[in-house]
């Protein structure tokens, strides 16, 4: 267990977490280590593991933070006094398009993620995951309350996971399309989310 204060653990914490997230912006998860995350903060590695066993335990943890940041919007678009469906979509889109980090987050493979994690790790995640989920459904009974709401969580959600990668393509694979001719148009993230809400709104 880390020793000090609640306040210096969950600081020390903090400062791991967002190491990963700025080496994650730059390197895929595979080349990322916990050496590597170690040497962006003032722990040495060993100290790292008084607060995360594993690197896909700090990967989660930093789904979490995104999540929560995610759900900290959806609740500030709940407390609008009306919103068409137009309205909701371009605001739900713009709050996704500047969450890159969570759209790319999302397209990982989350099955090792977790598989990999302690389930104290896994049991926090999946707070910050049901109160996202909770925001959204906030928002949809107080905007939508005809639409069926379940088709709509079950549908939005798992296409989340398949935004980064229709929107963020490398120059690998634009050559690759290119030499297989596949015409594929490249959409932004707030086009298919702004696309996709319409759509499950009957709009």
């Amino acid at each position: 267990m880390p020793k000090g204060s609640p306040e210096l653990t969950a600081s020390r914490r903090e400062e791991i977490i967002s190491a990963c997230e700025k080496l994650y912006k730059t390197h895929s998860f595979k080349e990322i280590t916990l050496k590597d995350i170690s040497a962006e903060t003032s722990l040495s590695r060993p100290s790292v593991y008084n607060y995360f066993h594993t690197k896909e335990e700090i990967f989660l943890a930093l789904l979490e933070r995104e999540y929560t940041d995610w759900s900290d919007e959806l609740f500030r678009i709940s407390q609008n006094e009306s919103v068409s469906a137009e309205q909701f979509a371009d605001l739900t889109a713009r709050s996704l398009a500047e969450r890159e980090q969570l759209l790319k987050l999302l397209s990982m493979n989350h099955y090792d993620m977790e598989e990999n994690s302690r389930p104290e790790c896994l049991a926090s995640f999946k707070v910050a995951y049901g109160k996202t989920l909770d925001m959204m459904y906030a928002c949809l009974d107080r905007f939508f309350h005809e639409i069926n709401k379940e088709r709509f969580i079950y549908v939005f959600f798992p296409f989340m996971f398949g935004i980064y990668p229709y929107t963020s393509v490398s120059e690998k694979q634009l050559t690759a399309m290119k030499e297989a001719e596949v015409d594929l148009k490249i959409k932004s993230v707030y086009e298919l989310v702004y696309s996709c809400i319409m759509q499950l709104l009957g709009r």
